[in-house]
């Protein structure tokens, strides 16, 4: 049996009270956290003293695509023909490589939030969640959506964002194309039957592809309810892509349970996604910094309307006491950039504690994991970061993340040798 671990800090972040406390003493026990400032270490534990950093619960992502993206394309766009020149074994390696970036930037859970591209029906993400779960790749927690659903020219289509000609790239149910009420329950059930935890539709069209306005509507009434309901008797909570003031309005009175980007959301429908406890991930930060230098003139132009409404909505968001999860939509903010998204939070109006609850308690209830994640407190799973510094007066201290453990495995320790202390406690005789 493997012997407890200490963890030893100059400050830990309590998230319920909002406060960074001193010191931090936190005892991890296999994969769960045991004890937090205990009068006395267990007897024969490990000893970890990391040092002058402050301990946080492990940060949280739920919007990204561990499939897309890389190194290859450092300005966090994909590459524009991703869809018919990457076979699934090869976007699958690339997904390892992001997902051991993103751990190693601190955040321990995420949603993989939907394909755009052919694969013969296969759901890579939960493909990659599994090689995670068993150690096989380094990366964080999965919650995968496999393919998102979406109709015939939708945001998602892949004939209509990468701009193919009909015929080239068939697509099937199995692969998220769904028309009408009875094929988008079959590709709801698809999903769940090959391993999917969340389902992704494209309720609205979007800036960054060539289908219809982003404030369009996408599906209809009756196809949103479907999908809601499909998804909600097997347990499963549904993320629509939702750009437009109608769609989102329309995702809400479905039962939708969370709303991806809202980036055109009016002030009733933010008090409508408030009532209703429905989700809001923002995605803010894209719309300051994603690089669309090289995207086509249209998209450019739709950016440049809708983005600075992005970032007006937020603010109202967060007045209106709408719950906000931390997501980016990586690859348009690169992956292991993730912490980008907090220090935008707070520039749209959030404290720094309200931006790390985003990405931790609320985030967790998103996911329906908040009685094992989100916090550091014993029962809890032992997904615990360290950074420098107090990140609940300076958030930007959550880039340089110093120290990762997931379920109590250590995946990143930047101690150097010389300083670095680990002993075995012994029993008192």
């Amino acid at each position: 049996m493997t012997a407890p671990i200490v963890l030893r800090a100059a400050r830990w972040l309590d998230i319920d009270a909002g406060e960074v406390r001193s010191p931090a003493v936190v005892v991890v026990d296999g994969d769960r956290i045991t004890a937090v400032n205990p009068a006395l270490p267990p007897a024969g534990a490990t000893e970890l003293d990391l040092g002058d950093v402050t301990l946080l619960p492990g940060l949280m992502d739920m919007e990204l695509n561990f499939l897309i993206g890389g190194p290859e394309t450092p300005t966090g766009l994909p590459l524009p023909m991703h869809g018919v020149q990457d076979d699934p074994a090869y976007r699958t390696l690339r997904g390892t490589i992001n997902a051991r970036t993103t751990l190693r930037a601190g955040f321990t859970t995420v949603r993989n939030l939907g394909l755009m591209v052919k694969t013969g029906g296969y759901l890579l993400d939960v493909a990659l969640q599994r090689a995670i779960d068993q150690g096989w790749a380094e990366g964080p927690r999965i919650i995968a959506a496999g393919h998102a659903v979406t109709p015939y020219g939708g945001h998602l289509d892949p004939t209509v964002f990468q701009r193919l000609a009909p015929g080239v790239m068939p697509l099937s149910i199995g692969e998220g194309i769904a028309n009408g009420v009875g094929q988008v329950r079959e590709c709801v059930r698809y999903q769940i039957r090959h391993g999917a935890k969340v389902i992704k539709v494209s309720a609205s069209g979007g800036v960054m592809s060539h289908s219809t306005g982003p404030g369009a509507q996408q599906y209809s009434d009756e196809e949103l309810a479907a999908i809601a309901d499909e998804a909600h008797r097997a347990d499963i909570r549904v993320a629509a892509h939702a750009v437009g003031d109608r769609a989102i309005r329309a995702c809400v009175r479905a039962g939708i349970d969370c709303i991806e980007h809202g980036f055109l959301a009016s002030d009733d429908t933010l008090t409508l996604m408030a009532d209703h406890g429905t989700f809001l991930v923002s995605t803010t930060y894209l719309t300051d910094a994603m690089d669309i230098a090289r995207a086509a003139p249209e998209l450019r132009k739709k950016a440049a309307v809708v983005f600075p409404q992005a970032r007006a909505m937020l603010p109202k968001a967060i007045a209106a006491g709408v719950r906000i999860a931390c997501g980016t939509d990586a690859p348009a903010v690169p992956h292991g950039h993730n912490a980008k998204e907090l220090i935008a939070l707070v520039s749209r109006g959030m404290t720094p504690v309200q931006a790390l609850r985003a990405a931790t308690v609320t985030s967790a209830e998103l996911v329906d994991l908040d009685h094992e994640l989100g916090r550091l407190k014993a029962g809890y799973l032992a997904d615990i970061i360290a950074v420098p510094g107090d990140p609940s007066q300076d958030i930007t201290r959550t880039e340089d993340v110093r120290f990762v453990m997931k379920d109590g495995l250590v995946h990143r320790d930047d101690r150097s040798s010389p300083t670095r202390t680990e002993h075995t406690w012994q029993a008192a005789s």
